[in-house]
């Protein structure tokens, strides 16, 4: 959909073209990418600014499952733009700003294309600001698996990653534009609405409630989240007064108990085994086994299927350090994030009185670690640094196998500088993105004197089990 233009002289309509070009016949400006050509999503994101904040503005009605939606995308141009793209799928568009003055856009897909009413020049800073409603929709991933907006029996849950994030809201949607948040959200009295990092303000008006929360470190969009309906809410401090805040399905609030009592213990540790917790809070958001079938490491508070085991606890809480701060450059890197999430269940079992790292990596080797068999075959499909393609980037080879190229580096260079390299990482890329290429050169500088050539070729890059463990 698209809105029509007023007639305008033909001059001026050069300037809305896709490569504008000034009437003295020079050009002005020319429209950014529609897609960064992510080697697995390549139509994700877009090309010519580089977005710093966004600010949401939302109000649900789960009876009619109606999303009405304000955001104010702050960017800076990284080109001179005469058009740019948003990735936004389904809701009706009803207008377009760009820094108050109405601007022409039209729909492609998933591409939301925008033009100024007049061409910005490379470092300009504007703001674009699209109202829209309708009915979010539900994302099917190349794997099967669904995300964006995921209707609950009393509410919602958004999930972002890999692409889900561009159902509810417009934006840059890849992982290497990571931006500050604000988002408030209006629901029906009784509910929640629970997203990112604190929450600023809650108030209550004609029977319907806002919350607002606010998130200043950077964050890809798919690993932000929105969970409306009725929670059980616990605010504490763990670790050095950090704040926690948790949100509970009623229904799972006695089997989660436990667990989340835990948080305190998990996070003390996690910071001695990764560096600083990279953020201003922590949490959980624990749903109903039906409302989805993964966990997901939503920044500040990972979202969960029902009760976690401690083991998923930690991994998603890993998550915060490897994933969310320290992003992924592509989702090709996607091994970074979750080899290093499963590494931290072996290291938190070996930690108490569990099987060691080792032990798990052999049984892994050995093909007896799992009671399936195919289960364990399943780990040596392709190698974690080059998934098979989009459908593939959440198998067993990026978890498991990636956790086993950390082992490897962990035998290679001994348990000390081991935890220098894994904390240094995070620490180094702290609110960045970083690539495979990045992580091997890295570990490379840590140990200088140590051969990789192995890791990489049979670990990393291999084809098949590598014939010595």
């Amino acid at each position: 959909m698209s809105r029509s233009a007023p007639v305008v002289p033909a001059c001026a309509l050069a300037l809305l073209t896709l490569a504008s070009t000034a009437c003295g016949g020079g050009v002005v400006g020319t429209p950014g990418g529609s897609g960064l050509g992510d080697p697995y999503f390549p139509k994700a994101g877009n090309d010519g600014y580089d977005v710093t904040h966004y600010g949401l503005t939302l109000d649900y009605v789960p009876e009619t499952e109606h999303l009405t939606g304000t955001a104010e995308i702050t960017a800076t141009a990284t080109q001179d733009l005469s058009a740019l793209n948003l990735d936004f799928e389904g809701l009706d568009v009803e207008s377009v700003t760009v820094d108050t003055e109405r601007a022409r856009w039209n729909r492609t897909g998933q591409e939301l294309t925008v033009r100024p009413p007049h061409d910005l020049d490379d470092q300009d800073t504007f703001r674009i600001t699209v109202r829209y409603s309708g009915t979010p929709e539900t994302i099917t991933d190349p794997d099967g698996s669904e995300e964006g907006w995921l209707p609950t029996e009393d509410g919602a849950l958004a999930l972002g990653e890999p692409t889900g994030s561009m159902a509810w809201f417009p934006g840059n949607h890849h992982p290497s534009d990571k931006a500050a948040y604000d988002i408030e959200v209006t629901v029906p009295k009784g509910l929640h609405a629970v997203s990112n990092g604190e929450l600023t303000n809650e108030t209550t008006r004609d029977g319907r409630t806002t919350f607002t929360w606010h998130s200043a470190e950077p964050m890809p969009s798919h690993a932000a989240t929105l969970a409306v309906g009725r929670y059980d809410i616990s605010r504490t401090t763990v670790a050095d007064d950090l704040p926690a805040y948790t949100a509970v399905d009623p229904r799972q609030t006695k089997a989660s108990r436990e667990v989340l009592g835990r948080l305190p213990e998990i996070m003390e540790w996690a910071e001695d085994n990764f560096g600083p917790y990279p953020f201003s809070s922590t949490g959980a958001i624990i749903e109903r086994e039906d409302d989805t079938d993964y966990a997901l490491e939503t920044q500040n508070r990972p979202v969960f299927p029902g009760a976690p085991d401690t083991e998923l606890l930690v991994h998603e809480l890993a998550h915060q350090w490897y994933g969310d701060s320290v992003s992924p450059k592509t989702w090709r890197d996607m091994w970074l994030n979750e080899g290093f999430a499963t590494y931290a269940e072996w290291l938190w079992q070996e930690d108490h009185d569990g099987e060691s790292a080792q032990e798990i990596f052999d049984q892994l080797y050995a093909g007896d670690y799992y009671d399936d068999p195919e289960d364990n075959e399943a780990i040596w499909a392709f190698p974690p640094g080059k998934p098979t393609d989009a459908a593939h980037i959440s198998d067993p080879p990026v978890y498991v196998r990636g956790a086993m190229v950390l082992h490897k580096i962990r035998e290679t260079v001994g348990d000390d500088t081991f935890y220098e390299i894994i904390q240094g990482w995070a620490a180094t890329h702290r609110h960045g993105n970083a690539d495979t290429d990045d992580f091997t050169a890295y570990v490379e500088r840590q140990a200088p004197d140590q051969d990789f050539t192995p890791v990489w070729e049979e670990w990393l890059y291999g084809e098949g089990r590598p014939d010595q463990p």
